[in-house]
């Protein structure tokens, strides 16, 4: 089996004279255990290699794809993608990035992970079942427990670039509880993220999971009335994923972002700081370079309040007479470089968790929203979601809500951040600390 770094080289080898031609291999093996009442409900494991190349001869782009393939069989795909570059038309935004000194992160892999045998994955997943319904008096049963991991390794070369490749494990876990009580049942959700399994607090996701859910049950419908509101990280994080497409510059230049004229200009409270870093070692998203080789770094998207940036790759940053911020992204080989963050977060401040309950006396503690995706204009910011929580009393969580909805925009909420926690966590490649919002509107019975 040929080697990722062979298998780039042999496309840079296939490229003619004016071309410019890149390739991006990756291969990932993952595994995925998901238990519930006490027996393995399913057991997955999932090999993938490819090697995807761009071909750019004046201007013109083609694509083509291949999977698990020889040294001969990548020059075939340049072959087919320079035939798909002749029926494109020219864009001046197509090239490939010149850069290279990316700075390797050796953290990112460890190979106890890669090592690991199937059946400490399962034993995981089971216990994960079993520590939540032993976290709790009213959870007796989960709706799932889960775990899953990732061992890959990626590698791009271009004619403009020389070859460069790294490797990554990732793993996670995630535990959805089932909470009843006289006949009422509640879910809480938790999860958890790391390189190796013994990084996994999976006692604390089980744990969290039922309190999550317990805690809601008996919940009512709250009164509409407009309230100081704090954000559960999971409930902002929900938010960020909005953000991030209206920050990105390929959004920004195709006229669909709400801060396609406001850059430079105040957006938020000075509380709030919204950064992408790729090589944030903490962050799950983590990398030396992105998905067409430029070197990761830490961008400033929003500084006290104030848009400061945007998220480029190669085609945007040349449209837009900018820098790659290196947010190149794919979906796999199959698919050619987008714009996506990587580590997007807001920046955690001093104040824990607690003294944000404590200012917002009489307001709601937001758990979980639902619908932000489909309820969330990321044009005009407007938004509209589902939501659970719980009332905020004495500056403590007091009694459950929920079915209700919140209304307001990004920019509106952003201005209303009065405070931001110390406890930053990721879910997936965005994290947040909580987050205390001034004012929003909270519409119930």
């Amino acid at each position: 089996m040929a080697d990722l770094v062979d298998l780039c080289a042999a496309a840079v080898r296939a490229a003619r004279d004016g071309e410019q031609v890149e390739a991006y291999a990756e291969e990932t093996r993952r595994t995925q255990v998901r238990a519930r009442g006490g027996e393995v409900e399913s057991l997955t494991s999932a090999e993938t290699r490819g090697v995807g190349v761009r071909v750019i001869d004046d201007g013109r782009l083609g694509y083509a794809y291949t999977a698990d393939p020889s040294p001969e069989e990548v020059e075939e795909t340049v072959a087919r993608a320079r035939a798909n570059a002749v029926l494109s038309t020219t864009d001046e935004g197509n090239g490939l990035p010149s850069s290279d000194g990316a700075r390797a992160i050796p953290e990112l892999y460890r190979a106890a992970l890669a090592e690991a045998a199937v059946e400490r994955k399962v034993s995981l997943a089971l216990e994960l079942d079993k520590a939540a319904t032993r976290s709790h008096e009213d959870v007796r049963k989960v709706e799932q427990a889960a775990y899953g991991d990732a061992v890959s390794r990626i590698a791009v070369a271009s004619t403009v670039a020389p070859a460069r490749e790294y490797a990554r494990t990732d793993c996670w876990c995630a535990v959805s509880s089932l909470a009843e009580r006289d006949g009422e049942t509640q879910t809480g959700y938790a999860f958890r993220l790391g390189r190796e399994i013994d990084e996994l607090d999976w006692l604390a996701c089980a744990a969290e999971a039922a309190e999550r859910g317990a805690r809601l049950l008996g919940a009512k419908k709250p009164p509409t009335a407009r309230l100081p509101v704090v954000l559960d990280p999971a409930a902002a994080v929900a938010f960020l994923g909005v953000l991030s497409g209206p920050l990105s510059a390929d959004a920004v230049q195709k006229g669909r972002s709400l801060f396609a004229d406001v850059l430079g200009e105040v957006v938020g409270s000075e509380a709030v700081a919204l950064v992408d870093d790729g090589r944030l070692v903490d962050g799950p998203a983590a990398a030396p370079f992105d998905d067409e080789g430029v070197p990761t770094s830490r961008t400033t998207l929003i500084e006290r309040g104030r848009l400061a940036a945007f998220l480029h790759n190669t085609y945007t940053a040349r449209r837009g007479q900018a820098l790659s911020t290196g947010n190149a992204g794919r979906g796999g080989y199959r698919t050619p470089p987008g714009v996506s963050p990587t580590n997007l977060f807001l920046v955690p401040g001093r104040p824990s968790s607690t003294e944000l309950l404590e200012g917002a006396d009489g307001g709601v503690y937001i758990q979980e929203v639902s619908g932000v995706h489909s309820g969330a204009n990321p044009i005009s910011g407007e938004f509209s979601v589902g939501a659970t929580g719980l009332r905020i009393a004495g500056g403590e969580l007091a009694e459950p809500l929920r079915e209700m909805t919140v209304a307001s925009t990004l920019t509106d909420m952003l201005r209303g951040v009065e405070g931001v926690g110390s406890d930053l966590r990721f879910f997936g490649s965005i994290g947040s600390p909580t987050v205390l919002v001034r004012e929003m509107m909270i519409a119930g019975a």
